[in-house]
């Protein structure tokens, strides 16, 4: 299922030494990676152990070629020179043979590495698989004022980004670090084993190297950080300038739109210029020292082959093992940093899954569906900061069946009452009693069986209208969904789809209005059959002509239901048995909609602000 609200955008991983910008790193990487490896990878070491072994024996017959095949080039060297001094000449049988073998162990070289890629990568997929459940078990899990601290964006990149970058950068990291370390090992067995001195001067060209990445990476590294910075600007201008366009076309903003554009991307410009001239550096002077490398090698072995001290196949053999040597190398700089995203990666999925849960401390046992709906409010506190106390003493005693409407400016606390009826947030003091039941004695999940929210913002998801309906009772029959679709008064609009109740809704739900995604939550509502309603704003967005369709769909709704309702246009509750005036999170007026008036008190301003309002 996927909601029908646009995703906010989330973060992606750091970049490593590939694009050579900066790598991100884990706060704790000794602490990440030990929970990482004992909580998840200890069950996976046989596995591990076969990518290692596998790995290890492919890079081992891997690495033999170059000499095998410098065995073969002496041979059509030796068979050549013979040939010349009058002798047989080209042993092919030998060459034949020679290359029959090259050819077995490249096979069972690649063999062997496709099995160990197929077993890393099951590790590594069945890894994110568990990683994936856990987070959706403990999202669900987690308090609403864990939403409060954190944006979409931030827990969606844990779920998303996070775990495909654990997965992937595992999958091929350990893969690589076995393959690279063995690759080194080696060559260097084999060109020592060939000559000591050819071995030696090729080590020399190591810290020369090392020095110029050094150099290099220090000072592209400051023009990365700033190519990021200003890419953020840039990112963060376009996204501001066209999602409020109309205004800047009102006010003519046009040209300072314009201005600000053009100089962080001037900045953007100077920094990505620089860090990529000096990264490009890069390439072309390793090549030059390796170059250097190759030239005295080959200097250094043609006349060691002179003196009869090493073979023409031995000096080929050792310049292509030379040549494979920095490879590795580069690769583990590669690796270290795909781990330190890795493990970054991990420390912030421990990090959401170490989060304080709900608690729920259950101590009344009453059976849900035996309370009727009477809700007493008994001397309230609560802010979403300890320190910010938003809802004073409130108190009220709402009898079964009534209609409470909850009225007051922005910011009242009108919707912080009903999220505390709901347990979404737990009091700083005072008790929520249903029908003399104290909610926090409650399992969480029970007491919201209790509820029905009709909210402003419409949640529907990507399916038939029938699966949106049956959303809150699962179990409930086709009739029971089409009773409760004539209930909200939309019934007769779903037989005019194609496919009427299978009409598959998009993920977007643009192939419905808002009035009619409206009158499917009530839908949804109905079939649930709550004891309390909780209408939050639910007509706000709603034209006169589609409210009062809803309206009715509404009223029918909350026949025999305790029910509370949050709305901004008072000429909508002025049917309801008690109307809670609130203010700066206090009662300040209750009563019905006349007496309020009669009260010329706060509620009458407000009431009188809206039509003066309407005749204007």
């Amino acid at each position: 299922m996927s909601e029908n609200k646009t995703k906010p955008p989330v973060r992606g991983p750091g970049r490593g030494p590939r694009g050579m910008g900066p790598t991100e790193k884990a706060k704790d990487f000794k602490g990440t990676l030990k929970i990482l490896v004992k909580n998840y990878l200890s069950s996976a070491i046989g596995g591990l152990i076969v990518v290692l072994i596998f790995a290890a024996a492919s890079t081992v017959f891997s690495i033999v070629g170059p000499k095998i095949l410098g065995n073969a080039t002496t041979e059509i060297f030796t068979g050549i020179v013979g040939k010349i001094s009058g002798g047989s000449g080209i042993n092919f049988d030998k060459i034949a043979h020679i290359l029959m073998v090259l050819l077995v162990l490249y096979i069972v070289s690649a063999i062997f590495s496709a099995i160990q890629g197929i077993v890393m990568t099951q590790i590594s997929q069945k890894l994110t698989y568990r990683l994936r459940n856990d987070l959706a078990k403990k999202i669900n899990k987690l308090p609403m004022n864990y939403f409060d601290k954190k944006t979409n964006g931030e827990v969606l990149s844990v779920i998303t980004n996070d775990i495909d970058t654990l997965g992937m950068n595992l999958n091929q990291s350990i893969t690589q670090i076995i393959t690279s370390v063995c690759t080194i090992l080696g060559i260097l067995f084999m060109m020592f084993s060939m000559n000591v001195t050819m071995t030696l001067v090729s080590l020399l060209v190591l810290p020369v190297s090392a020095l110029a990445v050094k150099k290099i990476a220090g000072k592209s590294q400051k023009y990365f950080a700033k190519q990021q910075e200003y890419l953020g600007h840039v990112n963060g201008n376009i996204e501001e300038t066209f999602s409020g366009y109309n205004i800047v076309k009102v006010f003519n903003g046009e040209e300072k739109a314009i201005e600000d554009f053009k100089k962080s991307n001037d900045e953007l410009y100077t920094s990505a210029w620089k860090s990529q001239f000096l990264s490009g550096l890069m390439h072309p002077i390793m090549n030059f020292i390796g170059n250097i490398g190759y030239v005295s090698i080959a200097l250094l072995g043609g006349y060691l082959a002179i003196q009869g001290k090493i073979t023409v196949g031995n000096i080929q053999s050792f310049i292509q093992y030379n040549k494979q040597f920095t490879q590795p190398i580069s690769q583990i700089a590669q690796v270290s940093s795909m781990i330190q995203s890795m493990v970054a990666a991990a420390e912030r999925i421990f990090e959401f899954l170490n989060e304080k849960e709900e608690e729920n401390n259950i101590t009344d046992t009453t059976d849900i569906s035996t309370l009727k709906g009477n809700v007493k409010f008994e001397h309230v506190h609560f802010g979403y900061n300890a320190d910010k106390i938003i809802i004073n003493d409130f108190s009220a005693d709402i009898k079964e069946g009534q209609k409470i409407a909850i009225v007051g400016p922005t910011g009242a606390g009108k919707t912080t009452i009903v999220k505390l009826l709901m347990r979404f947030y737990d009091l700083n003091s005072g008790r929520i009693l249903i029908d003399g039941h104290d909610i926090s004695k409650f399992d969480r999940g029970e007491i919201r069986k209790m509820f029905g929210m009709v909210l402003q913002d419409t949640w529907l998801f990507n399916g038939t209208i029938k699966d949106n309906i049956k959303y809150s009772r699962e179990e409930a029959s086709d009739s029971e969904v089409i009773e409760s679709a004539k209930s909200a008064y939309v019934h007769h609009f779903i037989k005019t789809l194609p496919n009427s109740y299978d009409m598959e809704i998009n993920e977007e739900t643009s192939n419905i209005s808002q009035g009619q995604k409206q009158l499917l939550t009530i839908a949804r509502v109905i079939l649930a059959n709550p004891k309390i309603l909780i209408l939050d704003e639910a007509t706000s967005s709603i034209d006169t002509r589609t409210e009062i369709q809803i309206q009715s769909a509404m009223d029918e709704l909350m026949k025999g239901r305790t029910s509370f309702v949050i709305a901004h246009r008072l000429s909508t509750i002025r049917n309801a048995d008690l109307i809670l005036v609130m203010n700066n999170g206090d009662i300040v007026e209750q009563g019905t909609h006349e007496e309020l008036l009669n009260k010329d008190g706060f509620y009458a301003d407000l009431y009188n602000s809206q039509f003066e309002e309407v005749e204007d």
